[in-house]
């Protein structure tokens, strides 16, 4: 699944504390729990440098949702005597592809990861914390929804079963990885515990194939939108982590073909008048959630030298127009009326969470965030309501899964 980067994989591969919408995504070296701490001791480790002693991470930055779904209508989809459209032999090139598995000795760390952390001061230090907690949820979540996939449609379908076993390994180096650098900033996730800790969302399949194709498209847009900007200006190259993300985005990208794959055996969720309400709700929620999350943290991309609002912009076009080879519609995220409105959300958005910090009592919060949720609300629903574009078909040739890169 898409990281923050979602990262937040959202809804994925999504995450946002936007007060909207939220975003979903293994390693052994779980040394710390997630829990309440008091916002001094998390900015004091974050700030400590080298000497600071590990410490707990503070619950209430882990956005990313973990997902669940009705397991027994999976297994029906899957179920080659009921569903005629799986087209195994894709489902079985695929698998090889996986197999194959490019990044098996990619993600191995050097001194350099410590030597960069520590250099790394002040509100910087604090932000890439903030970025690696969210990233390594984001990621953890992906590893347990497929994981568990995996696992139950062993007997339905095994090669589409291994094919989750298999994504499910991806996300868990890609989590570990993420934890192994908090260790950097002297933090680390107890992943054992936020398994059990964390509540679990559900949605059902036909969802999850679209947040989730949605999820892994656009973290693959995110990450070499960001490999690609960092070669060309290494001066920005304060952290090593961005150097291994041309590889790590290709996984992104298999993650997306494969569930591109999936939507096409399951041609009722993209052929009919529904599919292209949902396929529309989905790419407005993703899209909006990174873009508000993203300005709560513009810190970030300025500290590795990119426009915010350009970079996400830049991602959300690609990523509609990848979109666009599979969903039977999409939005108009070309026409300036789409920015308009989302810059006015950010606004709102700021106020609502300029709210949020005062010391009115919660009476009186409320009430001044009810004109506020009514005025961002009437925003999504005007966007949700500009003329989409009709795109995608099942019959396309070039739906077979290819890389974009």
């Amino acid at each position: 699944m898409a990281t923050e980067m979602a990262l937040v994989k959202p809804i994925s591969k999504f995450s946002t504390s936007s007060p909207i919408f939220s975003n979903s995504r293994y390693g052994k070296f779980t040394t710390v729990r997630m829990s309440s701490t008091s916002q001094s001791t998390t900015k004091a480790a974050a700030k400590g440098g080298k000497k600071a002693a590990k410490t707990a991470i503070k619950e209430t930055l882990l956005a990313p949702r973990f997902y669940t779904t009705d397991f027994d209508e999976m297994e029906a989809l899957f179920n080659a005597e009921i569903n005629k459209n799986l087209n195994q032999s894709e489902f079985e090139a695929l698998l090889q592809e996986f197999k194959t598995d490019y990044n098996q000795t990619h993600f191995v760390r050097n001194k350099e990861f410590k030597e960069a952390a520590d250099k790394i001061d002040g509100p910087l230090r604090q932000i890439f914390v903030e970025f690696l907690e969210r990233s390594c949820t984001a990621e953890f979540s992906g590893f347990l929804l497929y994981k568990e996939l995996g696992r139950r449609l062993k007997k339905t379908n095994p090669v589409v079963a291994e094919i989750f076993s298999l994504m499910s390994r991806d996300e868990a180096r890609h989590a570990g990885f993420l934890n192994k650098g908090l260790s950097d900033f002297n933090l680390a996730l107890d992943l054992g515990f936020l398994t059990k800790a964390r509540k679990y969302t559900f949605f059902k399949p036909k969802f999850i194939f679209y947040a989730t194709y949605l999820s892994e498209k656009i973290g693959y847009w995110r990450y070499i939108t960001i490999y690609r900007h960092l070669k060309e200006n290494p001066e920005y190259q304060c952290y090593p982590i961005f150097k291994y993300f041309e590889n790590w985005c290709q996984d992104e990208n298999r993650h997306g073909d494969f569930f591109s794959a999936l939507l096409k055996a399951q041609p009722q969720f993209l052929n009919d008048w529904k599919a292209k309400l949902w396929s529309r709700f989905f790419c407005l929620s993703v899209y909006v959630t990174m873009y508000l999350n993203d300005c709560q943290r513009t810190a970030f991309y300025e500290g590795i030298g990119l426009d915010t609002k350009e970079f996400d912009m830049h991602v959300i076009i690609e990523t509609n127009r990848t979109t666009a080879r599979i969903f039977p519609a999409v939005l108009d995220v070309e026409n300036p009326e789409f920015k308009r409105r989302l810059d006015k959300m950010v606004e709102i958005n700021e106020q609502l969470l300029a709210v949020g910090e005062t010391s009115d009592i919660p009476l009186v919060k409320n009430l001044k965030r009810i004109p506020l949720i009514a005025a961002l609300a009437s925003e999504l629903l005007a966007t949700y309501l500009m003329p989409p574009i009709e795109s995608g078909s099942v019959d396309f040739a070039e739906f077979e899964p290819q890389l974009v890169y």
